[in-house]
């Protein structure tokens, strides 16, 4: 009997302490790409959701909308929606995705003065409700964004993340799937560098089934590839016309957000602050890390050829450049 009355004692503190525990995500801005990550996060039953955008209705219809697939699909946390940063009070993390889109004809450079202020009130407002999240930023252009982020919120390096090396990767493991003619499941990329036409992919370290694709496919054929993993996201920007990409950069985004909510100490590229690492220090620019509860919790750092470390170098500095001219930093 009283071994009965422990475990009752237990299952009840053990609901207890899952009710207190509940994770909380807060996606910023619930446009094309905010919603998205939000739609997987939901799927991938992470915890409760907040999207917080300007107008308070666009965010609200859509928390609505996705709540009510929730029988559909088995969610089991509440999505809501609001204006109000205090909302996001006490969110694990924070994906930012909110600024202007791009327009065709309009690089991500071009956003740089329109997003950044948008970036401060952002910023400041998780400061304050947010002081312990890890943030991931979405916002464009990427890695100029997440270092104004970090300069706004003050929060440790390590807890300021850019989704770019993700995305990036997942288009060149689509191109090279497809030409290879194998499943992308067996495909894993390496993309460095800035998220933009100086990014840096990495055919060596890019593999199918473990072999190197520079043994599967001739150098005219990977510079092809290369050439429209750089041009991506402007690709899609022409097809669609009015409107840039939202499926994969979404999703990119929540994928992160699960493997700081998991520790799931994930090997990805992303762009992170680089204090010496690669010869490079004061930026931010993608590169391979461990992801896990912390944030950032290992830049590795690659061996790589004259070709490309040059290749690498040179996206910082454009970057630095910029958040010199531009930024004032």
């Amino acid at each position: 009997m009283v071994k009965i009355i422990s475990l009752v004692i237990l299952a009840i503190l053990s609901d207890s302490n899952m009710g207190r525990g509940r994770r909380k995500i807060a996606v910023i801005g619930a446009g094309n790409v905010g919603a998205t990550c939000a739609f997987v996060l939901a799927q991938k039953k992470l915890g409760d959701i907040v999207m917080l955008d300007i107008y308070e209705g666009f965010a609200k219809g859509k928390a609505l909308d996705m709540s009510q697939d929730g029988q559909v699909l088995n969610f089991d946390g509440n999505i809501t929606g609001t204006s109000n940063y205090e909302d996001i009070s006490d969110s694990d993390v924070v994906v930012v995705t909110s600024g202007f889109p791009r327009q065709p004809g309009m690089s991500r450079e071009d956003l740089i003065e329109k997003n950044a202020e948008i970036i401060k009130q952002v910023g400041e407002g998780v400061k304050k409700f947010a002081p312990n999240s890890v943030v991931i930023m979405v916002t464009n252009p990427l890695d100029l964004m997440t270092y104004h982020m970090w300069k706004v919120t003050g929060f440790p390096k390590e807890r300021i993340i850019g989704q770019a090396g993700v995305l990036d990767s997942a288009r060149m493991t689509h191109f090279v799937a497809k030409e290879v003619g194998c499943n992308e499941e067996d495909v894993h990329a390496m993309v460095l560098g800035g998220h933009g036409d100086t990014m840096v992919p990495l055919p060596r370290y890019t593999t199918c089934g473990g072999i190197p694709i520079t043994q599967l496919l001739d150098k005219e054929k990977i510079n092809q590839i290369i050439e429209r993993t750089a041009g991506g996201g402007g690709e899609i920007v022409k097809l669609l016309e009015r409107g840039s990409a939202f499926y994969a950069p979404g999703s990119a985004a929540a994928i992160m957000a699960e493997a700081v909510l998991n520790d799931r100490k994930r090997l990805l590229p992303a762009s992170a602050y680089l204090d010496g690492e690669y010869g490079l220090e004061n930026i931010y620019i993608g590169v391979p890390i461990i992801l896990g509860s912390r944030g950032v919790e290992k830049v590795i750092e690659l061996e790589l050829n004259t070709e490309e470390i040059t290749s690498l170098r040179g996206s910082a500095e454009f970057y630095k450049d910029q958040l010199k001219n531009i930024l004032g930093y």
